[in-house]
């Protein structure tokens, strides 16, 4: 991303410009309106309420002219009696209806904003493994919190005071040219006034306001990143707590800045209005009392009229700022709308096919893979300001590198343009293919092609025969089961975390997959058991453990097709041993693929596959490896033949 003039940025190729207006379209109402459309009848109750309030509210000053002008000058006792009872009871009708018009107000918006917040969860969810990989993971939850919490208003305020305020101002303006046509246009004189200000400080408002959406999701962003557990860890580490603290403080002040610039431009905003609103008020006041001295206007009509003139003015002042208010309620929505206009990478075929049983049977034909960024399919990401701009300049070449599937800079012996490049080879069902390579050969985003994380950019994969593009997804998710070498657990007890494989699970089968993982034991010394918390990420538990949960999670969904990445250098000899024993388990009768980091793994294997720079350069059994005096052999050598000690 690179700065440019006029206030904006560029980003992945495309230009973003902090003054740009946001488009209030048509297109974009219709489509806010068809989210309010289950609600027509709230909606309805809701007008009808708006009115009926709005209505009452006005009879107060025409009270107070009947008073003033008959009953107090006729010593009418019970017109005076019926007037103060009228005055009474008026605001209590006022008070009961406006409770029900809150209760469909919040109603509607309530329902709206539930509605787009599941819309906007579920496109997310259905998003591919690139988009994750690509964006903040702040910024998402500044799109999920902050922009629909910014529609919400847009719902329940904003658009239900422009309702109110322009049926305010059309009755108060229809009623004080009943009275007296001069003083109403003595009033609204000052109008001309009302729209320069709006125009001039609402525009400023407006931007204000989105530089404050832009630092609060750089501040969110930020949050996330180094407050959960690995980042609070990483912090400690390196001992980078002050300079933390010290980018916090910059993005809270930015965020501070703004809301203060926002504040203090709203202030003049009402403080103007306010002026004209006293030198309207004065106005009347000093023509219609020389009306009154002039006995063409009564004393009752010109206290009503000044009563109607100053309730009129705050109506208008609404108004004055709705398209602002409004405005930036929009931004939200296009905010959040954006999201949901992402194009779907991993999308399931309308006509998709079902396997209802899988044998297992995978192929790879002539299958090349590029970790390309389309960005159509990615957020317009908010400005950001490096950390440290000595550093900036390399972080964006190594993210380009890293985006076309290369090393970042000072690794260049697997630095290329395509991660994988024309594979092909197939596996019959049970059998067991070991992945081998240097670091950065490949192996993972072979792997990451088999459940469908990506599409190859080009060839094929097939499952028994049928394109994994045209399987439905849950054909996938349910013959696919996958063990990674960083284990994620949910901040939440044992017994959910394996659930979440196969939520109606029994007890028996929960510690049957356990006993398999050799991680029954170890739950059982827990004083909770099944019930104990793992902590956020399962940092309570060590990596073997955590490794173990993975394990028995995947025998407990039961697929057909295994794919592990089988790292165990990080972990003790015991924990080693035990899920060297778990994996062997588990692969009995099932098609696995396993990047395989054991000897064991590799002698078992049906087929070796040795990747180097995206490419299959070698395939076959150990033995036959071995002869070629290939990369095979250079990585027996120097990785696995000490482990021959173990066998």
């Amino acid at each position: 991303m690179g700065m440019i003039g006029g206030g904006g940025w560029f980003h992945r190729g495309r230009r973003y410009d902090t003054k740009t207006k946001p488009n209030v379209s048509g297109r974009l109402l219709l489509r806010v309106l068809r989210y309010a459309k289950p609600y027509r009848l709230q909606i309805v109750g809701m007008l009808v309420a708006i009115v009926v309030t709005t209505s009452l509210g006005l009879i107060n000053p025409l009270i107070f002219r009947q008073i003033i002008d008959v009953a107090l000058p006729a010593k009418d006792i019970a017109m005076l009696n019926a007037l103060a009872f009228a005055m009474l009871v008026l605001p209590l009708t006022v008070a009961v209806v406006r409770i029900l018009q809150r209760k469909l107000n919040v109603t509607i918006a309530e329902g709206v904003i539930y509605d787009l917040r599941i819309s906007l969860y579920r496109h997310l969810q259905q998003m591919s493994l690139r988009f994750f990989t690509n964006t903040k993971t702040g910024e998402l939850m500044s799109r999920l919190n902050n922009d629909v919490i910014g529609a919400q208003n847009a719902v329940s305020n904003t658009i239900v005071s422009i309702i109110t305020n322009f049926f305010m101002v059309v009755a108060t303006l229809a009623i004080m040219l009943h009275l007296e046509w001069r003083l109403t246009v003595l009033s609204v004189v000052v109008l001309p006034l009302y729209l320069v200000i709006m125009r001039r400080l609402g525009a400023r408002l407006e931007k204000i306001s989105r530089e404050q959406r832009v630092h609060d999701a750089q501040m969110n962003a930020m949050m996330n990143e180094t407050l959960n557990i690995s980042g609070a860890l990483l912090v400690k580490l390196f001992g980078r707590l002050e300079a933390e603290v010290e980018h916090f403080e910059g993005r809270a002040a930015d965020v501070r800045d703004a809301g203060i610039k926002r504040a203090v431009m709203g202030i003049q905003f009402s403080t103007l209005l306010g002026l004209l609103e006293y030198i309207s008020t004065a106005l009347v006041y000093w023509i219609g009392g020389l009306l009154v001295i002039g006995e063409a206007l009564s004393v009752g009509t010109i206290v009503a009229f000044v009563v109607y003139a100053t309730r009129l003015y705050f109506p208008l002042e609404m108004l004055a700022n709705a398209p602002v208010d409004f405005a930036q309620s929009i931004v939200s929505f296009e905010r959040v709308f954006e999201i949901i206009d992402l194009p779907l990478e991993i999308a399931e075929a309308d006509d998709a096919i079902r396997l209802e049983k899988v044998e297992g049977k995978l192929a790879f034909n002539d299958v090349s893979f590029r970790y390309q960024i389309d960005g159509d399919q990615l957020l317009s990401d908010v400005e950001r300001v490096g950390r440290f701009a000595s550093v900036a300049a390399t972080r964006s070449g190594d993210a380009d590198r890293r985006q076309n599937g290369a090393p970042a800079t000072g690794v260049t012996h697997q630095a290329r343009e395509m991660a994988l490049e024309n594979i092909s080879f197939r596996i019959e069902p049970g059998q067991l293919v070991a992945l081998v390579g240097p670091s950065g050969a490949g192996k993972t985003t072979l792997t990451y092609l088999i459940p469908r994380l990506y599409d190859p950019t080009a060839g094929r994969i097939t499952l028994d025969g049928c394109d994994l593009r045209d399987l439905t997804l849950s054909t996938m998710a349910e013959n696919i089961g996958m063990v990674t070498q960083e284990t994620y657990l949910f901040h939440d007890t044992i017994r959910t975390n394996l659930l979440y494989a196969k939520p109606d699970a029994s007890q028996a089968e929960l510690e049957a997959a356990a006993e398999v993982a050799h991680i029954h034991d170890f739950v059982m010394g827990l004083s909770e058991g099944y019930d104990s918390i793992v902590g956020e990420r399962g940092y309570r538990l060590s990596g073997g453990e955590k490794q173990r949960m993975a394990i028995a999670r995947v025998v407990l969904k039961d697929p057909r097709i295994l794919v592990l990445d089988e790292a165990t250098s990080h972990l003790d000899s015991q924990s080693e041993a035990l899920i060297q024993d778990a994996l062997s388990q588990i692969m009995r009768g099932r098609t696995s693929i396993v990047i395989a980091h054991r000897l064991s793994t590799i002698l078992a294997a049906d087929t070796i596959l040795v990747l180097d720079r995206g490419a299959i350069v070698e395939q076959g059994s150990h033995a036959d490896l071995l002869t070629k005096d290939g990369l095979y052999a250079k990585l027996y050598e120097t990785q696995f033949s000490q482990q021959h000690e173990f066998f």
